[in-house]
């Protein structure tokens, strides 16, 4: 847990709601979700001594109680620009939501509000094309366009 943290521009900014296990203050939990969700991990590992992980590792900024809720907080974490890959949607989520929410500190924990910087959104490429050629290809208009992934345990 750092307070005294500085946000930069480039910092990817997340606030996710946290509700502690029993016993377990709100500032470890929510360095625990920075920890987890950036560069932290359960065993050591021989690559950390190659680069700074100061460098990379998410940071929780700031704590504050939600109100009217009981041992629930909002957990404000910085994720430098440099930890994710340019112009990927999927790698910046898996990062950031992908492990967590299976962290045992935590009784629950869910992802309220997401500030992503300039510098990141103008590495992505966007579609080769916009909605109206999908929609044309699939002769399909006036309503939502969705997709799913299925998977192969139905039962």
């Amino acid at each position: 847990y750092t307070p005294d943290y500085e946000t930069k521009d480039t910092d990817i900014l997340a606030a996710f709601r946290v509700t502690p296990q029993p016993g377990v203050p709100p500032e470890e939990a929510g360095a625990a979700v920075a920890a987890e969700s950036s560069t932290g991990t359960w065993t050591t590992v021989w690559t950390d001594g190659l680069t700074s992980l100061d460098r990379y590792k998410g940071r929780c900024y700031g704590i504050e109680p939600v109100a009217g809720e009981e041992n629930q907080f909002i957990a404000y974490v910085a994720y430098p620009l440099d930890l994710f890959e340019e112009g990927s949607v999927t790698n910046m989520f898996t990062s950031i939501v992908g492990n967590v929410f299976g962290f045992k500190a935590l009784r629950a924990l869910r992802l309220e509000d997401l500030r992503i910087p300039v510098a990141y959104v103008k590495t992505f490429q966007g579609p080769p094309h916009g909605i109206q050629v999908e929609r044309d290809k699939l002769n399909k208009y006036g309503r939502p366009l969705l997709g799913c992934t299925i998977k192969p345990k139905l039962g």
